[in-house]
């Protein structure tokens, strides 16, 4: 395989790139990008797409068109070999979910959905408090694109998901694209309900079924339903959008929604590094993050934080003084809503001066701390689990369903978005991550350069190993090490002592509580590090324990972290614009 040409055909903007073999190494030799065409006038996703291509032909003088189609294989110097896409356009797949229990069932389906790239519009449970007419309401006046149902274990009581199918079944559910053919429902819940299911549903859906997403109590199962997802996002949506058929007949694998691709390749960096990962996407409506601790892999949307078009969703969530706490200068709570208001108006509009980018830099924070903050909630081990419990278990009074993240067992965060990465310093983009997720003893941070995790997503599905040497060499910008011990201490009394053996020589230092300092450490530069944390102080090794670890450099350097955590900064803390700028400044951030 020596070309591989990849689409993203977004909302907005359908992206193309170029993957070329050269010596032993796939590199990334070009990226195009023309408007998406899936709405009127055009109608057509192709024509989009087509565009894209006419511009990497311009900018690499190949041709790999010919009368409006590709070349295929690649023949000397023209056309390619492979040609895959992704595709979020017209709204990308969106879904409803029904469980029987809701932080049971209907969670794990919840998951399911999230993880196959949906949009989960809404979650419909018996024990939600809805009454079944305001249920059959919701289903009629939402039009998914799919539904997905589950409910008991295999083996137990059949009743109540046979009455969350007469629920559907009663709301007689129309898909949002196309009118000639009927909603795809998967069911996913007890086997020995299948038969009443199919029953139920008769007629009145496309009914799919596969495996129990809760088999049992303690297992989960959600493979099954996320492969059938996909699946069907391909027959049944993609097939009924303006040019898809089209689309779908040019490409060498199956199209795969962009959140689904982008979970793909965070999951194959994951595995083959064996390492834990925080992957976020800020957009200007959505805000994605990725993560995959213990192996496991969970996805979050939060539709309602982004930094256009719900911009003032997110002043509304954090709170005026949350927004303003970050800002390094004193400013009126009226003017903070007027350009926030502003800014939604008008949401393709760029900071014109320092102030308007600090501000939306604070914003940025905040949104991408919301968003984490729902991640955590929804990425959590399974609930209900029997548990066999010592007598000491019993003193912890630990819970089932506790979160799976685990900041200090982080390895790497990747961030995403306009905001991140075409922050005019990339010391920017690292101080919105440090401060909005808190990462604690030793992580890496780095964001993706031009937004190509999608094509790596589904390329990584076709030939892993060209999709992994481009995200390393060509997606990911590197921007250091973070070191951040967890605790709480008095500004200015001795916290970390740090010894360093760096390739411009060897340094010993004691940061003390509330700083931030910065080392040299560049891109493909490694360092041995020895730590040693107070002993109200922990960096990875316990309490006060000293640990030496290898650390990799980046853009912006080595960050030492002194400020504790959890970060406590509010509007009424001493001095705050004065440590705000300090912080700033040690991190070379600004021009100030």
């Amino acid at each position: 395989m020596r070309s591989i040409l990849a689409t993203d055909c977004g909302s907005t903007t359908t992206k193309a790139i170029l993957i070329e073999k050269r010596g032993d190494e796939y590199r990334l030799i070009v990226r195009g990008e023309a408007p998406t065409t899936v709405e009127a006038p055009v109608e057509d996703v192709t024509k989009g797409v087509i565009n894209a291509i006419g511009e990497v032909e311009e900018l690499t003088g190949r041709k790999l068109l010919r009368d409006g189609r590709l070349i295929k294989p690649q023949t000397d110097e023209k056309g390619i070999d492979i040609y895959i896409s992704t595709s979020s356009a017209g709204g990308g797949l969106q879904m409803m979910v029904a469980g029987v229990v809701r932080n049971m069932t209907a969670e794990s389906a919840e998951r399911a959905a999230l993880g196959a790239g949906a949009i989960v519009m809404d979650v419909i449970a018996s024990n939600d408090g809805r009454k079944p007419h305001e249920k059959i309401d919701r289903i009629r006046r939402l039009r998914p694109d799919m539904i997905l149902l589950s409910g008991g274990v295999d083996g137990g009581t059949v009743s109540h998901v046979v009455e969350l199918a007469e629920i559907i079944a009663a709301a007689n559910p129309r898909p949002r694209l196309g009118i000639g053919y009927q909603l795809p429902l998967i069911y996913a819940g007890n086997r020995d309900a299948r038969d009443q299911i199919r029953k139920t549903l008769h007629g009145k859906v496309a009914l799919e079924i596969v495996d129990n997403i809760r088999p049992t109590m303690e297992r989960e199962n959600l493979m099954p339903a996320r492969l059938k997802i996909q699946e069907l996002f391909l027959e049944h949506v993609m097939a009924h959008a303006p040019g898809y058929d089209k689309l779908i007949s040019w490409t060498d694998a199956p199209i795969m929604p962009t959140p689904a691709a982008v979970g793909y390749i965070i999951q194959t960096i994951a595995r083959r590094r064996g390492i834990q990962v925080v992957g976020v996407d800020i957009g200007g409506a959505t805000t994605d993050v990725f993560s995959v601790f213990q192996g496991t892999f969970n996805r979050t949307v939060s539709a309602n934080l982004g930094m256009s078009y719900s911009v003032s969703n997110v002043l509304a969530e954090a709170g005026v003084e949350n927004v303003m706490r970050w800002v390094p200068f004193r400013m009126d709570e009226g003017d903070l809503r007027n350009r926030i208001k502003n800014k939604m108006i008008r949401p393709t509009t760029i900071p014109q001066t320092l102030e308007e980018l600090m501000v939306e830099h604070a914003l940025a924070r905040e949104a991408l701390r919301l968003a984490f903050e729902q991640h955590r909630k929804l990425a959590v081990g399974l609930k209900g689990v029997h548990q066999e419990r010592t007598i000491s278990d019993a003193f912890a009074q630990t819970e089932t369903g506790q979160t799976l993240v685990d900041m200090m067992g982080l390895d790497l965060i990747v961030g995403s978005g306009g905001v991140l990465s075409h922050a005019p310093r990339r010391s920017q983009a690292a101080m919105m991550l440090i401060d909005a997720f808190q990462p604690e003893g030793v992580t890496h941070l780095a964001v993706d350069s031009i937004f190509m995790m999608p094509q790596l997503g589904v390329l990584a599905q076709v030939n892993e190993e060209a999709a992994l040497q481009v995200f390393e060499r060509e997606c990911l910008i590197h921007l250091g090490t973070c070191i951040a011990p967890v605790g709480q201490g008095e500004e200015g009394r001795p916290c970390l002592t740090i010894k360093a053996w760096l390739p411009e020589g060897e340094i010993e230092e004691e940061i003390p509580f509330g700083q931030i300092r910065l080392l040299p450490l560049g891109v493909g530069q490694k360092a041995r590090v020895y730590l040693k944390p107070r002993r109200r102080f922990d960096v990875g090794a316990g309490r006060g324990n000293e640990m030496e670890i290898e650390v990799e450099g980046g853009v912006v350097g080595l960050i030492l972290d002194t400020r504790g955590r959890p970060l406590d900064l509010n509007m009424n803390t001493p001095n705050r614009v004065d440590r705000i700028t300090e912080w700033m400044k040690a991190l070379n951030a600004y021009p100030m």
